[in-house]
């Protein structure tokens, strides 16, 4: 179950457009107690200490989250498509993004999303602009 990027995907993070807005799909199941090894504590717990610290993070780099919510149910899809919840964050560009989860401030607090995690996915995605032929 992924938690964290593998080496190719952060190449090709980096070796993408990185000067376009980006928003950040982020699909989580969360852990039924917390990897911290202190034994103490629910998964959501530990994500939820990691999103307190995150956010003013992200907002340093010019992002912004657009959306946090339950992953309700699946309507298209299988048991290995439900989450616990769903995040949409918003960054200027993916330089942005690099620039902050490359941080040694990050590297600590994202000891939380770790601990706090079963699985996850992130997923970069760039708007697209629909021709409308005029």
């Amino acid at each position: 179950m992924p938690i964290g990027p593998t080496k190719e995907q952060i190449k090709q993070l980096v070796e993408s457009d990185l000067e376009t807005p980006v928003v950040m799909l982020n699909l989580l199941k969360y852990a039924e107690r917390s990897g911290d090894g202190s034994g103490a504590g629910s998964g959501r717990d530990s994500y939820a200490r990691y999103g307190d610290r995150v956010r003013s993070m992200i907002e340093s780099v010019g992002g912004r989250i657009l959306w946090q919510g339950r992953a309700d149910s699946v309507v298209i899809g299988g048991a290995s498509d439900e989450w616990d919840a769903v995040i949409l964050v918003e960054y200027p560009s993916r330089k942005a993004f690099i620039e902050m989860t490359s941080s040694p401030k990050y590297g600590e607090v994202s000891k939380d999303r770790t601990a706090g995690l079963a699985d996850s996915r992130l997923i970069a995605m760039t708007e697209v602009y629909r021709d409308t032929g005029e």
